[in-house]
């Protein structure tokens, strides 16, 4: 600014009546006061309200407005004034910005400091996390475990919460779509099914536009089946398109899919990790040694490089592959060299698992 400018704006100044320049100067000050007040007089309580936290922990729902929030607060032990807050709210610039959800303030903190906060979302938030490969009844578990969710599901029978998620399937086996659901605390269990459950849709959908023509898959049901086994036997990601290409094969061919994995899904809960000679020989859906074609369902939640996978298989006649015990696999075209890949792999263990 130049000298002449300011000199300028100093003249003004002195031209004004003498009350035009002291409500200039108590305007000012009452402004200074009033910001300082919001950001300086506390109304969080000095103590924490929840065990092994530094911080007091208050629920905002949705959907609420000033008046609501100012509610909740009082109720939830913070001493907050409805008119002040909607005042100090709009003197911050955050009254149309201010986000529900469950909030740890810090003990002693200032209306500002719980505003602005709350303006720029900074809640607490919990996440479950489905695992790929996981099965049903180790992700309704774990859901049904986590503290921080408000359980409705948990006396939910299969068949209630699939009528829930709007899905024809003949079981939840594989319909949910594993990745880490963040959620809000007390939330329903029900939204974090819901969500994997869209999300599975999403994915299952996008793989199955992607298949070829030749592909022995019918319906989306299938591949969601043969995309839950992939995962189940891949030990490499390199490996998984070359697993899905042998599967693939043997489907064409008729042969039977020979996998342990479903032979183990069909032992169910009470498997104790010791596949037997007797459990392959055991007659089950899901005996793979025993009957052709797919399992009844999948067997697993897959994920999104096994959905995919299961319609981009690699380019390969091989209909056989054994495990290296490295986690890789050795592919074959033919039963001769599938029986030397076991006898060099295999043949020395005692497990009757890992030979395809």
């Amino acid at each position: 600014m130049s000298k002449k400018f300011q000199k300028m704006n100093l003249l003004n100044l002195k031209r004004q009546p003498s009350w035009v320049i002291w409500l200039l100067g108590t305007s000012a000050s009452v402004l200074i006061i009033f910001y300082a007040a919001i950001f300086l007089i506390r109304v969080v309580p000095a103590n924490p309200n929840i065990t092994d936290a530094s911080g007091y922990k208050i629920k905002i729902q949705a959907k609420s407005g000033l008046s609501l929030i100012a509610k909740q607060m009082q109720d939830q032990g913070i001493t907050v004034n409805p008119l002040v807050l909607h005042i100090s709210a709009r003197a911050l610039f955050v009254g149309s910005r201010l986000k529900p959800g469950t909030y740890l303030f810090p003990v002693d903190a200032s209306l500002g400091r719980v505003l602005l906060q709350m303006a720029r979302g900074d809640r607490v938030r919990e996440s479950v996390a489905i695992i790929p490969g996981m099965t049903i009844w180790q992700v309704r578990a774990l859901i049904d475990a986590h503290p921080a969710l408000m359980h409705q599901t948990r006396s939910m029978s299969s068949k209630t919460l699939l009528a829930q998620l709007h899905l024809t399937y003949p079981s939840l086996e594989g319909a949910l779509f594993p990745d880490t659901y963040v959620f809000d605390p007390e939330e329903s269990d029900l939204v974090i099914y819901q969500r994997a459950a869209q999300a599975m849709q999403k994915q299952l959908l996008s793989a199955w536009s992607q298949k070829n023509e030749a592909s022995p898959l019918k319906t989306p049901y299938e591949l969601l089946i043969l995309a839950s086994i992939i995962e189940k036997e891949t030990g490499k990601p390199s490996d998984r398109n070359l697993i899905a290409a042998v599967f693939l094969n043997r489907l064409k061919q008729g042969m039977k899919l020979q996998t342990d994995p479903t032979v183990i899904y069909g032992i169910g809960p009470k498997f104790d990790g010791n596949l037997r000679k007797a459990d392959l020989t055991r007659n089950s859906p899901y005996n793979t040694y025993m009957q052709k074609g797919l399992p009844p369902t999948p067997i697993s939640m897959p994920s999104k490089e096994s959905l995919l996978a299961a319609v981009t298989p690699a380019d390969t006649r091989a209909l056989f592959f054994v495990a290296r015990g490295d986690g890789t696999s050795y592919f074959s075209t033919t039963l001769s060299e599938h029986e030397s890949a076991v006898d060099q792999y295999q043949r020395k263990k005692t497990s009757p698992t890992q030979q395809h």
